[in-house]
């Protein structure tokens, strides 16, 4: 490994495995440390194209996202870093196909718990190719002022509070991604703060080691002293040890190795990572930091005691005049997003929708302020919930039993109308249900099943200004309008439509009042003095009887009676209960396998 420096102000990362938080993390330190281009060149989300949107200071930004490493590292050759979000059980396939890419010269790999097997492999891949595994088990690494790994060194507070945005003089490494961010704040206190910091990680293979990074440290002018925060378990802090003793090491380290109270217990301990555990002798922590010192580290007593050694060491170097001050200066302030500044009281955004008939935000949804638990448990039926999703209120059982036979008289008439027609064609036509249920509710309208509005209406308009069957339905003639509601093509003064008659059995016996709907039969006993097709029919029945209902409940103002018949609540009430039966017919002819359907020719008028 040895060589230098790993990342620079123009290094740029491809993210695997897309995660919002570290990706948007690293952008806030590039632009803290005022870099030009965002260090996050691509993501890679297996299976998935596109963009994602991120901002980058003010600025909001697309990421190309990719399907697969190839595909990225085509696109973005100049981008030699890989950061691997991918779990434990698929880390070890995507970096090894990572390190196969020519483009790509280190790797860090955040997962915990890589098999072990897999991860020698990667090991041995990467030396034997010159390229550097940061982890597995790592929190990553970071460049001072230049380029950072996820969510290394943590918030962005946290980041200026330990002088990250700009370099400083010290080399640091450690195996532990959450003591490195506790040691960048103590570096910072008594030091002019980090030049380069990495987490190898906690496992019991690390793709790179301890001295593999001081190796590096030490060949870098800008760093001028070496902090190492070793741990108990394994021997990886000897081949520090051999590189001191070899004076391959030239710059001062100051090194602690933590873990000198497993000691205290009888038995063997596991720590935090799969490779902290008290072994033999000599994997102690007091073996293994009186190594350290006997070969020329600086060892404080304790941990207690290291800020102190830090400071030792460094005053030293400024006293020599090898550390020369670093000027420092005020980051610029990272914009905060909308919805962490809503919170906090800092700013006020209008909202784009309102919503006044669902809350979802709580513990669970509510319909017009009623939570879904308590519509289950107080045994609510469709009637309800339509009364509360579009009229606000809870409407008393006769009217949501009212509802609810309407949607259930309403939602079939046969395969020969034009919505059922319309919908069976589309399904041999071999669409999918949606398709073949808009198909069928397109054809609702002022000729089919669309007139409920329309008589609810002009019946109440007539009604309300005192206007005889006759004066209604003359004036309505006059002005060239059918009366809506009123005529059908096959029920007549001898048959009439059942479905009337059951509506106006249930309205007769709960409703308070029927007074509109009694009107609708004046009408029509005027209209069937014309012909005998002209009787009431559903729509003019549902239309009337709405009325009544709204009326007589006492639940809704006038005002609020004609807004409802003004907006189209009743025509919504057919559209509803047709879709049960549009959607029947849909998969009827799936279910039958009907073929592609065709018009017979014998059925058309072929005319000049």
């Amino acid at each position: 490994m040895a060589a230098g420096q790993l990342f620079s102000r123009t290094t740029q990362a491809l993210f695997y495995n897309y995660k919002q938080l570290p990706i948007q993390r690293m952008l806030d330190f590039d632009f803290l440390c005022g870099r030009e281009t965002p260090s996050v060149a691509g993501i890679i989300n297996p299976g998935s194209e596109g963009f994602q949107k991120l901002f980058f200071g003010q600025e909001e930004i697309a990421i190309p996202v990719h399907a697969d490493i190839e595909a990225a590292c085509a696109a973005h050759p100049t981008a030699d870093v890989f950061i691997n979000f991918a779990s434990f059980r698929s880390a070890a396939a995507s970096s090894m196909s990572a390190l196969k890419q020519p483009t790509i010269r280190v790797i860090a790999i955040i997962a915990e718990g890589v098999p072990e097997s897999d991860t020698k492999q990667l090991i041995a891949y990467a030396r034997a190719n010159n390229k550097v595994v940061i982890g597995p088990a790592t929190v990553g690494g970071i460049q001072a002022g230049s380029f950072k790994i996820g969510d290394t060194a943590g918030t962005i507070e946290n980041i200026i509070q330990c002088k990250l945005y700009r370099p400083g003089s010290v080399g640091f490494v450690s195996k532990s991604g959450g003591m490195s961010n506790e040691l960048y704040n103590t570096i910072a206190r008594v030091t002019d703060g980090i030049y380069e910091g990495i987490a190898i990680g906690g496992d019991v293979f690390p793709g790179s080691t301890l001295s593999d990074h001081v190796l590096r440290f030490n060949n870098i002018p800008q760093v001028k002293m070496i902090v190492v925060l070793g741990e108990l378990g394994g021997r990886d802090e000897y081949s520090l040890v051999e590189a001191l003793k070899q004076g391959k090491v030239t710059k001062p380290v100051v090194a602690w190795v933590s873990g000198t109270c497993a000691r205290l217990f009888k038995s063997e301990v596991q720590f935090g990572h799969a490779g902290a555990k008290s072994g033999s002798d000599m994997e102690s922590a007091q073996a293994k930091n009186q190594a350290l010192k006997d070969a020329g580290a600086v060892v404080p007593t304790s941990y207690e005691a290291f800020e102190a050694a830090i400071k030792e060491t460094y005053d030293k170097l400024v006293g020599e005049g090898k550390i020369a001050p670093i000027k420092e200066f005020t980051p610029p302030p990272i914009p905060e997003d909308l919805n962490i500044a809503i919170k906090s009281g800092k700013v006020r955004s209008p909202t784009h929708i309102i919503s006044t008939i669902s809350d979802d935000r709580g513990e669970e949804p509510c319909y017009a302020g009623v939570p879904m638990s308590t519509i289950i448990e107080n045994g609510y039926g469709v009637g309800d919930v339509i009364s509360l999703l579009w009229f606000k209120r809870s409407l008393p059982r006769y009217c949501t039993q009212f509802i609810e036979i309407c949607i259930m008289l309403c939602a079939d008439h046969g395969p020969c109308v034009s919505g059922a027609h319309n919908s069976i064609v589309t399904a041999r036509a071999g669409k999918d249900l949606v398709s073949c249920l808009v198909s069928g509710l397109l054809t609702i309208g002022p000729r089919f099943g669309g007139a409920i509005d329309d008589a609810a209406r002009y019946f109440k308009d007539a009604y309300d200004r005192n206007l005889t069957p006759y004066e209604f339905v003359e004036s309505m003639k006059k002005k060239g309008i059918r009366v809506p509601g009123i005529g059908h093509r096959i029920k007549n003064r001898d048959n009439k439509d059942k479905r009337v008659e059951l509506l106006q059995k249930f309205a007769r016996t709960h409703f308070p009042s029927v007074k509109y709907m009694e009107y609708a039969v004046e009408v029509e006993n005027y209209t069937l003095t014309k012909a005998n097709n002209l009787v009431l029919n559903v729509d003019g029945a549902i239309g009337s009887l709405f009325l009544d209902l709204l009326a007589g409940s006492g639940m809704f103002t006038k005002q609020e009676v004609d807004e409802i018949v003004g907006i189209g609540y009743l025509n919504g009430l057919f559209v509803l209960a047709r879709s049960i039966g549009l959607i029947g017919h849909t998969f009827d002819q799936k279910r039958l396998k009907q073929p592609l359907y065709r018009h017979p020719w014998e059925d058309v008028l072929y005319t000049k």
